[in-house]
């Protein structure tokens, strides 16, 4: 029905329109290149967003021993770290992340940590205000080289500096040892990314146990070292490497990890490997320790220790959970012909949902993030229930979500539940693959991950209540003051409303750039060819940003500058509408056009009142005052407007003859940017019979001006309304403005009848009070010796 979207010529009674200056918002041209914005590219980081030629990455391997104090809740450790520097530069020293002394008393944490009084406060709030006697930082017992020799090293916060004894050049490797212990702290008390759980009822602890030992800060091409203080909110930044990690515990608990388990022969009982062996390629999940066994463990005390030992090829990081609580679960699967593991670990208290949906969540979140990004390649993939409400390390993450203890559980917990897997699960693509700098870039892993997190959900149940994804969901968020927000591309340290900002805003323009500005084709292919490029490496904002313009061949820069780097809002609006035809020159569907304009043009109040009023005029009186324009009828066709039409339509081209007789409508639409965030502009318009169609513009129709544009529909049928974003794709704030004409947003309210208990004046109370004393009073004195 839509005939052309763009008026290339002049029509009758219509100037084509004058061009305007380039005007914004901002003062910054929207479609400006981010040329200066981003960093020069060079031979490590390609133009294109891909690895360079150059690129190169530093590793670093640990041997690590732990003991878990199950008595103390305190954990003793050692390690050997190999350091290879991979780098062009030669190092002097290195940085170690000692990320435990966020919960040292005097950490830089407690120091800046802003805070306020009410004039009502709970005895909790007034703990968390007050300085905790918890003392949780690493003691650094040694630090030395490769037999013994101790090196000289500077605590600065939460990190460490090793000064070395002759400098690390280029391809040369370094061993050292550092021995160490700490405090585990209670979760509940203490909400950090570990720590543990005690159960009062039958007085046992889980632990979930991450950062637990000084890790390699990592040096880049684009930065050094990152050193940033680890303040709370911007995670970990790791260079890859393997692990060989043993875990001491109490006999008789059951300790899941990071990697594939070395000596299973020594801590599994026969029962246990061989239902491990039978889950590998199961239909749905096995028990590996049944929750009555594991209720068994909860009433034991068993003497003496196990030591698991756990390896890991080519991970970032290791993190590892313990408890006698454990139910353990298991179900094999095959990701592009590699076998995958998908595990479980959760207490009691974690059933029915862990049971029915924690394995099963875990397989599903593997299969999808692998089908939009990158084969998953590491041998196991597992979910622990425990204190931490959602954490993610290599291969394994902390999961909350519990039901009630009577085993009831409401929708929200359940989906709670569900998205929470999917996306600790899914970090194992992002950052714990694709590995981005967390400490500087949040949004790189959470905002991704939150958007394959949404894929993936749908992909689970049909109408799945995502949280997170659709714009619509986004609109509260960009609606509130800009005092209050802060750009994506914002250090993780610094940023307002973290979670829109971090996770929703991110994953919810992805999804638009999916949707409505690339569309799926296009999308998915550049984005997978981001994950394929930059597997196993350290992704910067640029490389992303890049390649998804590089695999796409789409310029992208103005989508980046207004989503990624401002706060400006969508919120386009229909501004004005005007309805043209085209005037065929044929007098008699022309004068019959006029005849029926005639005839539908109301009259005035006077002329309504004056046909009651006024019988007779003076020519009803006297007939002979009529004459020629009288009886004249300007809309009748005549003979000789017949002869000038054909006369003039003999001139034109078939073509031309064609226009004239069409009868198209044309709509000259006034749209207005009013939120400042350029955008594509999706119409829907309904004709006449009740059919819709459609139309979306792409956002270059701003790049001339930035803050309004006229545009021409050219339409067979007349169009009766149109509508802006009609299926909410592009996260509009204000639709009240998106229809022409302009149509009332729907909304609703609430009637209630107010009722508000009486309270008592202080002079009832007090009769309250000596009613109560003459009453006890009265008991007393009535009584017999």
């Amino acid at each position: 029905m839509l005939k052309h979207l763009l008026l290339a010529a002049g029509l009758v009674g219509m100037a084509a329109a004058p061009l305007r200056a380039q005007t914004t918002n901002s003062g910054t041209d929207k479609f400006a290149q981010l040329g200066t914005t981003l960093p020069t590219p060079n031979s490590y980081r390609t133009a294109s967003g891909a690895p360079g030629s150059d690129y190169w990455q530093q590793r670093a391997d640990y041997n690590i021993r732990v003991k878990l104090d199950d008595e103390k809740q305190a954990i003793t450790g050692s390690e050997d770290i190999t350091y290879t520097n991979l780098s062009p530069d030669v190092l002097t020293y290195l940085w170690v992340q000692l990320d435990q002394n966020i919960l040292d008393k005097n950490s830089i944490t407690t120091a800046t940590k802003v805070n306020s009084l009410q004039e009502k406060m709970t005895f909790q709030a007034l703990d968390f205000l007050m300085n905790s006697d918890f003392d949780g930082g690493f003691k650094i017992e040694k630090v030395s080289m490769k037999g013994g020799k101790a090196l000289p090293y500077v605590v600065n916060h939460t990190m460490m500096r090793i000064d070395l004894p002759t400098p690390l050049r280029p391809k040369q490797a370094v061993t050292f040892s550092i021995a160490w212990h700490y405090n585990i702290n209670d979760q509940l008390k203490i909400n950090q990314r570990s720590g543990y759980e005690f159960f009062p009822d039958d007085k046992n602890y889980l632990y979930e146990i991450a950062q637990f030992y000084p890790r390699m800060a990592v040096y880049s091409d684009n930065q050094g070292w990152q050193h940033k203080q680890f303040l709370g909110t911007g995670e970990f930044t790791l260079p890859f490497g393997d692990y060989r990690v043993s875990i001491t515990a109490p006999a008789d608990h059951i300790v899941g990890a990071t990697g594939t388990l070395q000596n299973p022969d020594q801590v599994l009982t026969a029962t246990q490997r061989k239902r491990l062996a039978q889950a590998d390629g199961a239909n749905k999940p096995v028990l590996i320790v049944t929750q009555q066994e594991a209720e068994q463990a909860e009433k034991s005390r068993a003497k003496g220790t196990k030591t698991w030992t756990y390896a890991a090829k080519n991970v970032r990081d290791f993190a590892w959970a313990s408890s006698r609580k454990f139910i353990w679960d298991a179900m094999g699967i095959k990701q592009s012909g590699v076998p995958v593991l998908c595990m479980s670990y959760y207490p009691k208290e974690g059933n029915p949902l862990w049971g029915k949906y924690s394995t099963e969540v875990v397989a599903h979140t593997i299969k999808t993030y692998s089908k939009f990004t990158i084969p998953y390649a590491y041998p196991v993939a597992i979910s622990v229930h425990g204190p931490v409400g959602g954490m993610e390390y290599p291969m394994l993450c902390f999961n909350g979500g519990r039901p009630e203890k009577d085993g009831t559980y409401s929708a929200d917990r359940k989906y709670g539940m569900i998205s929470v897997i999917i996306h600790e699960v899914g970090h194992n693509f992002f950052p714990m693959i694709i590995n981005s700098d967390e400490r500087q870039w949040s949004w790189m892993d959470e905002g991704l991950n939150t958007f394959v997190q949404y894929l993936t959900e749908q992909e689970w149940e049909r109408g799945y209540p995502s949280q997170r994804g659709e714009p619509k969901n986004i609109v509260d968020y960009m609606k509130t003051d800009k005092s209050l927000q802060t750009p994506i591309m914002t250090n993780s340290e610094s940023v307002l409303q973290f979670g829109p900002n971090a996770y929703s805003k991110p994953a919810t323009g992805l999804n638009i750039l999916r949707e409505t500005i690339l569309g799926r084709q296009l999308f998915d292919h550049a984005f997978k060819t981001y994950a394929q490029r930059w597997a196993y490496k350290h992704p910067e904002p640029a490389d992303f940003f890049r390649t998804m313009e590089d695999a796409s061949g789409t310029d992208l820069d103005w989508f980046w500058r207004g989503w990624f780097y401002t706060t400006d809002r969508s919120d386009l609006s229909i501004e004005g509408m005007k309805w043209y035809s085209v005037d065929s020159k044929n007098p008699e569907i022309e004068n019959a056009r006029k005849r029926e304009m005639l005839n539908a043009e109301p009259k005035t109040l006077s002329q309504q009142r004056n046909l009651q009023d006024i019988q007779k005029t003076l020519v009803d009186v006297k007939p002979d005052l009529k004459d020629f324009y009288n009886t004249y009828d300007p809309t009748a066709t005549t003979d000789a407007d017949k002869a000038r039409y054909q006369q003039y339509v003999s001139k034109l081209t078939p073509t031309q003859q064609q226009r004239l007789k069409a009868g198209l409508n044309f709509y000259e639409m006034n749209l207005r940017n009013v939120g400042g965030l350029v955008m594509p502009v999706v119409v829907q318009m309904t004709y006449a019979d009740g059919k819709q169609e459609v139309v979306n513009i792409p956002a270059e129709i701003w790049r001339k001006n930035n803050e309004r544009v006229t545009k021409v529909f050219i339409t067979e049928q007349p169009v009766v309304s149109f509508v802006l974003d009609p299926y909410l794709e592009t996260a509009d704030t204000d639709l009240s403005n998106n229809a022409y004409p302009q149509r009332p947003a729907p909304s609703r309210f609430e009637l209630f009848e107010r009722q508000q208990q009486p309270q008592p004046n202080p002079m009832q109370q007090q009769s309250a009070v000596q009613k109560q004393e003459q009453k006890s009073g009265s008991s007393v004195g009535g009584g017999t010796n």
